[in-house]
């Protein structure tokens, strides 16, 4: 799973910046609000939390806004992550991390169990464009 959550084509080169497409490391879909956390790197720096947005369908939604959020991340889907920072050519390493709480799984008696993820990959921004399947399901 954590091996195609960041493929090949996973990086666009965007005016003004980028965009990451994720896709969901797990065996089955989740609410979007299971999700903290998100930060994302790019060549050893972070972004800030204004430079990551999260684009649900026609939406840009700040990244730490998730929590909020009532639509899904499918299995099939890729998260749509829009960084606010332009890149230059060539190979950047790239890096993602968050959170998910699995609301099904308990970790203790009054808690249930959040595993950590954190993905990278060498991607290079030129590689062909790859449609986004991110919904709104506001």
């Amino acid at each position: 799973m954590l091996h195609t959550a960041l493929r090949q084509d996973a990086l666009k080169a965007t005016p003004g910046g980028f965009e990451l497409r994720v896709g969901l490391p797990w065996i089955r879909s989740m609410p979007l609000s299971s999700f903290t956390g998100l930060a994302v790197e790019v060549d050893g720096v972070p972004l800030a939390s204004g430079e990551l947005t999260v684009a649900l369908g026609a939406r840009d939604v700040p990244a730490e806004a998730l929590r909020g959020e009532s639509g899904w991340w499918f299995v099939q889907d890729r998260l749509v992550l829009t960084g606010r920072r332009e890149l230059g050519g060539g190979v950047h390493a790239v890096a993602v991390d968050f959170q998910m709480l699995v609301p099904y799984l308990q970790a203790g008696p009054d808690s249930p169990l959040v595993l950590p993820f954190h993905l990278e990959a060498r991607l290079a921004p030129d590689g062909a464009p790859v449609p986004s399947v991110s919904r709104d399901v506001a």
